[in-house]
């Protein structure tokens, strides 16, 4: 196998793009990616996108074409990526695969959404079309129901708090202050998240992700070439993938996430590191009760544990493991074909030392996107 380096990096201001279309936000991430990699274009040899419902959401489909056609980069092949909200990871890790394994040198994974184009109903069901479109879907259980349905089990088993899940939330508004690209840049409070609307009980319109556009890219390279075009190639040294039963009922567990926890495993393995050698990590905090699981599943913290490691400030930026730094997808914003690839910007500005006021003094980096309620799980880890 080869070793495969970020060598690249673009990403749009993440929110509410009214003015703007889902080839706008691809094409200005790409060119920024495209730019920050020193390349000119004609390098580039196969294009990943990931988008998990652009058909449904803007009516294009085809998403893989229009990507090149827009850059600019035909005739290569350009594919569309789809692992509901994990597809912008699973964009990553084909692009990486395909470094890896000799078939390209020099590639590009993007991951793009455009969600403010449709009612926040219609949002509700594409998202929900993730789910099991039998038994939870069409039964009316909407996901933030069954997060709400992990968070009381969580809740249940270990004491969580709706406190210490609000706790998440305060964290990573404030990261997102620091973040330029960031959908929310304002600080809140813990009673902020306590008094905000019911959702799905317990979970409350500031313990959820928020409606976004945006989009991300990265440039991949074999790292035989990638000091040619950067002084500060980022490894990619682990990915990895793993899937559990779509329906929430079907699993173990409702407080453990198991495509996650097998997912770390080999990430760890193929890397030779341990949870405690990873001092940046970007989760999948679709709402404050996923990021308590996440951060539990991936070894940083006991089971049970991560609401209080969380209320102790024990993830913040200078704690024992920077969580979220870039604000998460609750602060960040969270355009669910982007996300993916979103983390690994971050992750990647961080070893570069390009974070600003958010960034962290660390030589390991991981990632860690999630489909649906579990259903799938993307890990990279990287190493400066």
């Amino acid at each position: 196998m080869n070793r495969v380096a970020v060598i690249g990096v673009g990403i749009t201001k993440f929110g509410e793009h009214w003015d703007r279309s889902l080839r706008d936000l691809i094409l200005e991430a790409g060119i920024k990616a495209i730019e920050d990699a020193n390349l000119d274009g004609k390098e580039i040899e196969a294009i990943y996108g990931g988008t998990m419902a652009s058909g449904y959401m803007t009516k294009q489909e085809h998403i893989g074409a229009l990507i090149a056609d827009y850059l600019g980069l035909n005739p290569i092949p350009s594919v569309r990526v789809e692992a509901a909200c994990a597809s912008g990871g699973l964009a990553l890790r084909e692009a990486y695969l395909a470094v890896a394994g000799g078939i390209y040198d020099i590639v590009v994974a993007g991951g793009v959404e455009k969600m403010t184009d449709i009612q926040t109903e219609e949002v509700t069901v594409a998202l929900g079309e993730a789910s099991d479109q039998e038994i939870e879907l069409m039964q009316g259980v909407t996901f933030p129901a069954l997060y709400a349905l992990m968070a009381r089990r969580h809740m249940y088993e270990y004491g969580t708090t709706e406190e210490q899940m609000a706790a998440v939330a305060v964290k990573n508004h404030r990261n997102a202050a620091k973040n330029e690209y960031a959908q929310f840049q304002k600080e809140i409070k813990i009673e902020d998240v306590l008094n905000s609307k019911v959702v799905a009980d317990p979970l409350k319109v500031f313990d959820c992700s928020p409606i976004t556009d945006g989009a991300a890219a990265v440039v991949l390279a074999n790292m035989e070439i990638a000091k040619k075009y950067t002084d500060t190639p980022v490894e990619i040294i682990a990915s990895s993938h793993a899937t559990d039963t779509l329906a929430i009922q079907n699993r173990e567990s409702l407080t453990s996430i198991k495509a996650t926890r097998i997912a770390a495993q080999n990430a760890y393995k193929q890397a030779k590191v341990e949870p405690k050698d990873i001092k940046v990590c970007e989760v999948h905090d679709c709402f404050t009760i996923a990021e308590i699981i996440a951060i539990e599943d991936l070894g940083f913290f006991e089971k049970g544990k991560g609401g209080i490691a969380t209320l102790d400030g024990e993830t913040e930026i200078g704690g024992k493991v920077a969580i979220n730094t870039s604000g998460g997808l609750k602060g960040c914003g969270h355009p669910v074909g982007a996300t993916g690839i979103k983390q690994a910007v971050e992750i990647t500005m961080q070893l570069r030392g390009d974070a600003g006021k958010r960034q962290v003094n660390a030589e390991i980096g991981m990632t860690h996107n999630v489909g649906g309620s579990g259903a799938t799980c993307v890990i990279h880890i990287f190493k400066r």
